[in-house]
């Protein structure tokens, strides 16, 4: 077993499917293992896929599709057999390939009386949360028009987004944005398999059905499968399927090859993988999941006992009191993380001081504040509205929260 926990109750299996029917908004991530061959685009997939997405949107569906490909396809039209063997490189690669590939998606499109709209991002802009609204009121009104969104990664500006970024995160990020009911990860692969195939080797036996929940040992034991053209594998599919039950959506991973997969996955079939969403009461809030999977830490802060046992277990702010030790430069308002001393991260949050003041107020009471930094910008170092936590240890945790999670 991959150590994912299937369902086998067949009545569970099924409700998760029907959940899958009636999604009205949908994500779908198209990734290079499927646009592409040998790093050149397949227009075929191309048009099949936006027969599809019309044929959903006929339906009252909305869809959101990110796409990748740019890389690939501007590889091919500057003639290299390689996806660039440098960052600039690629950069250049995807500056032509852009244009390209949304004028392939829009050509397609137009056949079935759509228009597309194109949304470049990146992991930058969106840590910044007023870029990040702006982009959520971008894409929401793409759909309201009636337009199918095109999101890519702007690989043309981006550095470390290229050699570590992927757009199977990419793809839940965005489902937290548009509030999407279903996030749909078309790939080379029929879905998650029992055990990783060994490398160069077919799967053995068939994919799960439906996932319970993606565990840390589901991700530190998937193998991830792909070409040279690609980013992402099984662990970072895994990774967003986590993210997007998360925010409230079921994930599907599944063959994008296959003709007609998009549509058997929206009306409940038993096609891929599916992995179930959090329940209702587990679901985090668009702010809290915007700061635990988007906004990326500037530096770090180690709790002691007693604050690891007020943060994680009873859910309270982060005082000067119960900080050892800094880690990192940060500013006011950035995204920090919340260590134990062991060094794993429990929480993030935003801090409302920065690095060289925290080190100054570290261990002092919160009535000290003002006389040691000579001003105050509250009690807390990070007050409880603006802290997520993640996988804190069992101990920690106080009953309700055990269940919860």
């Amino acid at each position: 077993m991959s150590g994912a926990r299937a369902d086998t109750d067949a009545a569970t299996r099924t409700e998760a499917r029907r959940a899958a029917r009636s999604a009205r908004r949908l994500v779908v991530k198209v990734g290079s293992g499927v646009l592409t061959e040998e790093g050149r685009i397949r227009p075929r997939i191309v048009g099949e896929l936006a027969r599809q997405v019309a044929e959903l949107g006929a339906e009252g569906r909305e869809v959101v599709l990110v796409s990748s490909g740019s890389i690939a396809m501007g590889s091919h039209l500057l003639g290299w057999d390689h996806p660039g063997r440098s960052i600039r490189e690629k950069q250049a690669a995807a500056a032509v390939g852009q244009i390209s590939l949304s004028e392939l998606w829009r050509r397609h499109f137009r056949r079935h009386g759509r228009e597309v709209g194109q949304v470049l991002v990146t992991r930058g802009g969106l840590e910044h949360r007023e870029r990040y609204l702006n982009a959520r009121h971008t894409l929401t009104t793409l759909l309201s028009l009636g337009v199918v969104p095109v999101v890519n990664e702007n690989d043309t500006v981006a550095t470390d987004e290229i050699r570590f970024g992927d757009n199977d995160n990419l793809s839940a990020t965005v489902v937290n944005l548009v509030a999407a009911d279903l996030l749909v990860l078309l790939t080379d692969v029929e879905g998650l398999y029992p055990e990783p195939p060994e490398p160069g080797k077919r799967p053995r036996g068939k994919p799960l059905d439906v996932v319970a929940q993606v565990d840390d040992t589901t991700l530190s034991r998937a193998a991830g499968s792909g070409n040279a053209f690609g980013r992402g594998g099984m662990i970072t599919k895994l990774e967003a399927a986590r993210s997007a039950a998360a925010a409230g959506a079921a994930t599907v991973i599944c063959n994008g090859r296959r003709k007609g997969t998009l549509l058997e996955v929206a009306r409940g079939e038993p096609v891929g993988t599916l992995f179930r969403a959090d329940g209702e009461g587990a679901r985090m809030a668009s702010r809290k999941h915007w700061l635990a999977f988007t906004a990326k830490p500037r530096g770090s802060v180690v709790l002691d006992a007693g604050a690891v046992r007020a943060v994680v277990g009873k859910g309270r702010s982060l005082l000067p009191a119960g900080v050892v030790s800094v880690r990192g430069r940060f500013g006011v308002g950035d995204t920090i993380s919340c260590l134990d001393d062991d060094g794993r991260e429990l929480a993030r949050g935003l801090t409302a001081y920065d690095s060289a003041d925290v080190t100054r107020i570290q261990g002092h009471a919160t009535r000290e504040i003002d006389r040691v930094l000579g001003y105050s910008n509250g009690d807390e170092v990070i007050h409880r509205d603006d802290l997520v936590l993640l996988d804190a240890p069992e101990t920690a945790k106080t009953p309700s929260e055990k269940s919860a999670r």
